[in-house]
């Protein structure tokens, strides 16, 4: 009855328009009235806890630093590079988004930030060279869902706040299924390319790609600090956050000079608005957490999924699916304050590695960030192209099902999250 009646009404007030943050605090006063239980102090303590996170500072500066980026340069010289590079490969500029997306994932943490910097970079340059609008914005939005699951990746430091777990195991442990995800947009597109009826862009001189490689070293340099950083145990990732923002204000400054102190204040509004909206909605589920754990909430699905427990592998699979349908109509980010927290108990009941759940949670998550009707990353990429919707969807399509075998793998084969992951710690 508590999960039927939390469920109904998060789900309800959503479909009336109301913001998810707000559902959720209604959802947890629901509660709290068929408890018996509802105190106006608690819903105010439990906000407060919600956002009072040092963990979660990590969240703001991770914000500045991709706006720092983008607006300093660092973001436009590392696409330059990928054209430089591969740029004259068949369908080069579709390879030249798939490597801009990993290495800006690695950079900023954003999808939305990452999906709208390609999207307004790379998608006119591939319509004036004659790449259909449709696949062109599809892998532009399949490319940008790869920046949740490589560190530094705001949905892992969430995560990782909501669940208790190591914010480092899960940066280090979603490095190599970025990859992996990077690996099948070059598959996929590697295939689709073969049809399209575009000539290659001219070969660069060796010597000006080494004259543009050493132009976006300050920028490669960012994810070597970060990376290297919490390998070694020298910075926690909420002081790597900080490191970032300051190494892209430094560089956006006294390097590259594209940036000046006119504009910072553009900048800093920016993130703080985003941060904003996070920050507001970690506190207002913070206030679902506890009350779904008075509730009880999370032994009433572990009832309902025990036949599941015996067999990890099944276990997961339901998992998978689950999110794969919630992630349809609903954003990450609420999706993972709302479900990891009841999740994660279950899949180490069945032996799941809490690490590899972590990983595969925001993973799927992502995927969800491209599927209609809701898809947030799909609507942005669409809008920045200037491309309907349904042509985004038809272009994002086989992406999908690309990823759609990267997850059979990873649930057949968990060692390709947790074998990697141990080597890096």
């Amino acid at each position: 009855m508590s999960l039927a009646l939390f469920l109904g009404v998060l789900l309800a007030a959503m479909a009336l328009g109301m913001p998810v943050a707000f559902a959720l605090l209604l959802a947890a006063v629901a509660l709290m009235a068929q408890l018996d239980f509802f105190d106006a102090q608690l819903v105010a303590q439990n906000m407060i806890a919600g956002a009072d996170s040092f963990p979660l500072m990590a969240v703001p500066f991770f914000l500045l630093a991709g706006e720092l980026m983008n607006a300093g340069g660092l973001a436009r010289r590392i696409v330059a590079l990928a054209v430089a590079c591969v740029g004259h490969i068949r369908g080069g500029l579709g390879f030249v988004t798939i490597a801009a997306a990993v290495v800006l994932a690695s950079l900023s943490g954003s999808a939305l930030a990452d999906t709208a910097m390609l999207a307004a970079l790379l998608v006119p340059m591939m319509r004036t060279h004659g790449y259909p609008p449709a696949p062109a914005a599809g892998l532009v939005a399949a490319g940008g869902i790869i920046a949740p699951v490589i560190p530094p990746s705001m949905p892992l430091i969430i995560l990782g706040v909501s669940t208790h777990l190591s914010i480092s195991q899960l940066f280090l442990a979603g490095l190599a299924p970025g990859l992996l995800m990077g690996l099948a947009l070059v598959l996929c597109w590697r295939w689709l390319a073969r049809d399209l009826p575009v000539a290659p862009l001219p070969r660069t001189p060796s010597r000006q790609r080494l004259r543009m490689l050493a132009d976006a070293a300050w920028a490669l340099a960012l994810p070597v600090i970060i990376l290297g950083g919490l390998r070694g145990g020298v910075f926690t990732p909420t002081e790597a956050a900080v490191i970032a923002a300051v190494y892209a204000l430094a560089v956006s400054l006294l390097v590259y000079r594209e940036l000046n102190p006119a504009q910072l204040y553009g900048v800093f509004v920016r993130a703080a608005k985003t941060t904003a909206l996070v920050m507001f909605l970690c506190a207002a589920a913070q206030v679902s957490s506890y009350m779904i754990t008075l509730a009880e909430l999370p032994q009433q699905l572990g009832d309902n999924l025990a036949p599941l427990l015996a067999s990890p592998r099944l276990l997961m699979t339901a998992i998978v699916l689950l999110l794969l349908a919630v992630g349809m109509v609903m954003d990450l980010t609420p999706t993972i304050l709302i479900l990891a927290p009841v999740l994660l108990p279950l899949a180490q009941r069945a032996g799941i590695d809490p690490v590899y759940f972590g990983v595969m949670f925001v993973l799927v998550g992502s995927i969800g960030l491209i599927t209609p009707p809701v898809g947030t990353v799909l609507n942005v990429a669409a809008g920045v192209a200037r491309v309907s919707l349904s042509d985004t969807v038809r272009g994002v399509a086989p992406f999908l099902l690309a990823y759609g075998v990267v997850l059979a793998l990873l649930v057949a084969f968990p060692q390709l999250i947790t074998t990697p992951a141990r080597w890096l710690h």
